[in-house]
């Protein structure tokens, strides 16, 4: 596994130096490294109580990103999922508390409990107020002894914080603290498990299986369940979650959720993830924070959701503005209400009218296309992924299959009908030009119709939107000269001659300079004409020679 690293065992000092630049002043960090990694506030004032955090790395942004107004006064380091050692603690402790004493925030892990509450004896000999508040909010194992402390150790972060910037003393601060931690539940979801730097990842999980209910140093979760859509997992935390909140509140409480991202999930998974716990949960959310990447697990594609009861003051805590760019906004949930359409996006329909020319123009240009499938496909897997006839002839079936239905009698409705269908059924980016060219066409078409005018009109919107111009290996190459010899009235044989010189030049031009040509190296383009150009120029044969025939 590769990963963005300089040596192993720099991995967690630089992490934090990179903080410390990027803290507009804020932040610095304590003298000692390797063995001290604490960071602390540049303007913190020790009149108020200290709030200081901490445990092993891999869990960033927590818990260096949440130094600052507001949360954590100090935060202290240990290497990759190792907890920070007592003097790293005590070194924490002693660089930011003041008269008014000092709360320790821990999660609840064995090591955690013991270098904390070792460095807090230590301070308390030295004559400092120190208290400690372990957070257990793990829901995964029913009746643990032990819970763990995840993610919903960040609200009790938040609102010690909260409280200790108003001035408050340590009982009052400890208090807080403690009411969020005892009311706090989290529970997790992974589809991975993480990848220590220098460490080969392990495979737990086979392809249909997940893990329910796991911490955030890579240990197993508490059971396997089968994968399914999200919203059967996300019906499954929601409902352990609110099973255990009910244990604890008889009545019907609403919830703020913290929705974290354990490092390794897509924003648009963590997205409908969302979506499916909102609509999972059946009590009232009052505020989501998240989906963010908050207390991670390294690179684990999984994710952890916290819920805890608010009421006024909780709310107040949880949403007074702070200074760690890490924390979120917390949002209130609003319901999905969709805003009508424009009427002028509204389906138009065209009443069906005759124009025999017209229709035969058409016809012969979809025939053309569709008999040229194979052979456009052949030339694009020359250069491209193959498709370009298929492309073609799918629009070109499509517009046969509609004849009865276009306005033949109405130049520019028919047009606009012929660019509707193109943009709907001609996938890539030649479907969408054309459809623009067309209808471009039918917006400059004057009454009586000058055809060649409208199409100069509509190909110059090609132009504007896709980019390319004449000598950039494109259908352009074959329709500018084929419409500048419809300019000057040369009629449609000497526009068709045209086209074709202009198609078979692009064999030719090894340097494109748009389309998926322009990714082609030189030796795959030599000799090679571009497929648009083809078709393009077989169009203006066919119409020339139907022109002909017709005159006999």
């Amino acid at each position: 596994m590769k990963h963005f690293i300089n040596d192993r065992s720099a991995i967690v000092t630089e992490a934090i130096d990179a903080a410390v630049m990027l803290g507009e002043g804020k932040l610095a960090r304590l003298d000692g490294y390797p063995a001290i990694k604490v960071v602390v506030r540049t303007d913190w004032d020790k009149s108020k109580v200290a709030v200081v955090s901490g445990g092993g790395a891999g869990h960033e942004p927590a818990h260096v990103g949440f130094v600052g107004d507001g949360m954590l006064t100090a935060a202290v380091v240990g290497e990759i999922f190792a907890s920070p050692s007592v003097d790293a603690v005590l070194a924490g402790i002693l660089a930011v508390t003041g008269d008014a004493g000092c709360l320790l925030i821990v999660k609840n892990y064995t090591g955690d409990r013991l270098n904390f509450g070792l460095a807090a004896e230590r301070a308390r000999a030295m004559g400092l107020q120190v208290e400690m508040v372990v957070v257990a909010d793990d829901i995964a194992i029913a009746d643990a002894p032990r819970p763990r402390g995840l993610a919903g150790t960040l609200f009790v972060h938040k609102v010690a914080g909260h409280v200790a910037r108003s001035g408050a003393t340590l009982a009052a601060v400890k208090e807080a603290a403690e009411g969020v931690a005892s009311a706090v539940r989290s529970l997790g979801l992974s589809l991975s498990s993480c990848t220590i730097p220098g460490q080969t990842a392990e495979a737990r999980m086979g392809p249909d299986e997940v893990e329910l209910g796991l911490g955030i140093h890579g240990e197993p979760g508490a059971e396997k369940i089968a994968m399914g859509p999200i919203r059967e997992l996300a019906a499954t935390i929601a409902s352990r979650l609110e099973a255990s909140l009910g244990k604890s509140n008889k009545v019907r409480i609403a919830v703020a959720l913290l929705i974290n991202d354990l490092g390794g999930v897509p924003p648009i998974e963590m997205a409908v993830a969302t979506q499916s716990l909102l609509g999972a949960m059946k009590c009232e959310v009052a505020l989501v924070f998240g989906p963010e990447r908050l207390m991670t697990s390294l690179d684990m594609k999984g994710l952890s959701v916290s819920a805890l009861p608010v009421d006024e003051e909780i709310l107040r805590a949880l949403l007074s503005d702070v200074g760690p760019a890490a924390w979120p906004a917390g949002r209130a949930v609003t319901k999905v209400i969709p805003l009508p359409l424009s009427s002028k996006l509204e389906t138009v329909t065209y009443a069906a009218s005759a124009d025999a020319p017209r229709r035969r123009i058409v016809e012969v240009v979809c025939h053309t296309l569709v008999g040229l499938e194979a052979e456009l496909n052949a030339l694009d897997a020359k250069v491209g992924d193959g498709d370009t006839g298929s492309t073609f002839a799918a629009a070109a079936r499509a517009i046969l299959a509609d004849l009865d239905l276009l306005p033949f009698g109405e130049p520019a409705a028919l047009c606009a009908a012929i660019s509707a269908r193109l943009s709907t059924v001609m996938g890539g980016s030649s479907g969408i030009l054309l459809s623009i060219g067309v209808a471009a066409m039918g917006a400059a078409v004057s009454d009586p119709p000058d055809w060649p005018a409208a199409l100069r009109k509509g190909v110059r919107r090609i132009q504007q939107y896709g980019g390319a111009d004449a000598g950039d290996r494109t259908m352009l190459d074959a329709l500018l000269p084929a419409v500048a010899a419809l300019e000057a009235r040369d009629g449609i044989i000497p526009a068709a001659v045209a086209a074709k010189y202009g198609a078979d030049r692009t064999a030719t031009m090894t340097k494109a300079r748009a389309g998926r040509s322009s990714y082609v190296p030189e030796d795959s383009l030599r000799g090679v004409p571009d497929p648009g150009a083809v078709a393009i120029a077989a169009v203006f044969d066919a119409l020339a020679s139907a022109t002909v025939t017709n005159r006999d």
